[in-house]
Order: C-alpha cells, then sequence, then structure tokens
C-alpha cells in the first residue's frame, strides 16, 4: 500500500493482518485498513492525514526489495517500447536483478506469452522470485534459471532478447542461435564505452542490423499557485538502451 502524506512524501508499506504499520511518529492497525477502498484519506495515531492508494508500478519499482540496482521506471517504459515486447511474444531476459524488468515483460506479454529470466547469481534470483510472488503473483509463464547465459541458450525460436550484463557482446553468438529472423536484442549498459563495444560487436557480427542506442532524460515539474519551474532534482542518466534485428546473415544475403 502507498500512503502519501501533506507533502506528497511517498511511503510503500505493505499490511499483514494482526500488525501495525508505523509512518512519520504514529502507528495504523492494518486490520482497519484492509478492505478498504482505496483512495481515502487515513489517519495514524499522531493524528496525520494520509492518501492511501495501491502503488502503481512505476511507484512500486524504486522501493523493490534489492541486492542489486534496479532499472528505473524511466528506462522500463522505452524498453517495452523499443524492445517491442508484445503479447503473446516470447522472451528471454539475460541479467534479472531484483526482478522488476521481469514482472514488466510478463505484464507485456501476457498469458498468452513467455519470459525465460537467466541469473548467474542464486541470491539474485531468490531476490527477484521472493518479489515476483509478493508483488505480482502466480507467474505460470514465467521461467528462471539459475546458469551463466554465456554457455548458450536452449530456447529457439525466440522473438526478443533484453540483456542486462557488463559485457553483452559477448552472448551474441548465443542469441543469434536463439533469435528468430526479424527478432529483437535489446542491451541495457550503463557507460558509453560498452555502448561503443555493444555497438561495434553488432555491426561486425553479421547477424544484425538496424542498431539503434540511445539514453532517455527524466525531469519532473514543481506546479504550485504560481510556483511553476523544473524540480530541482531531476533522474538524469541511469543506463544506455541498444536495440537491434536479427536478420539473415551477411553471408547468406
Amino acid at each position: 500500500v502507498l500512503f502519501i502524506d501533506r507533502k506528497e512524501r511517498e511511503y510503500l508499506r505493505t499490511l499483514r493482518p494482526g500488525t501495525r504499520v508505523h509512518i512519520r511518529g504514529g502507528t495504523m492497525q492494518s486490520d482497519h485498513l484492509i478492505g478498504l477502498d482505496e483512495g481515502r484519506i487515513v489517519y495514524n495515531t499522531a493524528q496525520e492525514p494520509f492518501l492511501m492508494l495501491r502503488p502503481s508500478f512505476a511507484q512500486l519499482v524504486p522501493n523493490l526489495p534489492r541486492r542489486a540496482q534496479v532499472i528505473y521506471p524511466k528506462d522500463i517504459g522505452p524498453i517495452l517500447m523499443w524492445g517491442d515486447i508484445y503479447p503473446g511474444a516470447t522472451v528471454i531476459e539475460v541479467g534479472v536483478g531484483p526482478g522488476a524488468l521481469s514482472m514488466a515483460l510478463l505484464r507485456a506479454v501476457g498469458a498468452d506469452g513467455r519470459v525465460v529470466s537467466y541469473e548467474a547469481r542464486q541470491d539474485f534470483a531468490d531476490m527477484a522470485q521472493a518479489n515476483m510472488r509478493q508483488f505480482l503473483g502466480d507467474t505460470p509463464n514465467w521461467t528462471i534459471k539459475v546458469t551463466d547465459a554465456l554457455a548458450g541458450f536452449e530456447e529457439r525460436g525466440v522473438d526478443r532478447m533484453t540483456i542486462d550484463i557488463a559485457e553483452p557482446w559477448h552472448l551474441l553468438p548465443a542469441a543469434a542461435e536463439a533469435l528468430r529472423a526479424g527478432g529483437l536484442i535489446l542491451g541495457y549498459v550503463p557507460t558509453v564505452m560498452q555502448v561503443k563495444t555493444f555497438v561495434d560487436a553488432l555491426r561486425q557480427h553479421g547477424g544484425f542490423a538496424a542498431v539503434q542506442s540511445f539514453e532517455t532524460l527524466l525531469r519532473f515539474w514543481h506546479v504550485k499557485g504560481l510556483s511553476i519551474r523544473p524540480e530541482h532534482r531531476m533522474i538524469g542518466h541511469t543506463g544506455f538502451i541498444v536495440v537491434a534485428r536479427r536478420v539473415v546473415d551477411v553471408e547468406t544475403r
């Protein structure tokens, strides 16, 4: 549950029967809140009011429990759009982290789609699975494999692939075998040198084309009365997105 105070500060809390939630020097009984309609004002024991809502996905992601850096909503949106993640698609995800992108991919492919996530670290996989159970529930069309993706992919004819690891160019031979013709590969990397290496590798491989690279910047605005200005703080650079299409090999063409 998301609680928003009078200064529009946000507090994400989990309601469990028989417990209390603590916010800003006061408490609220979970039993008094469970079952209420969202969108109402509730008060803690310090008589401070809070707007109570279910968090949107964009509000949930930055608050996910995690041991690795999360992909922020400002990048998840473009990943879904430029990655062309559509209902019914089969998607391979390499690098799970806390599972934020996994959730977004599952929401996009729908019940008829499938997401297969490769994660090299067991602790990251465990955290992603715990977040998935708590915030998305039952996900029969999600498979997580704790293995090194560099060893290759079992899947073939895959529609889309997202990669969030330090050296995505090493995966290109295996990705070319897994992706169908016309399939799309998308890499998420934090530095411009990684962009350079990845783009060069895609163009030199021969099995990929239509390469694009970009970043997104997000700046909120403060709007209160006649005070209308950009917020002093903004979410600047977080990462670069590199996109390419799987094509018939140059030798065949």
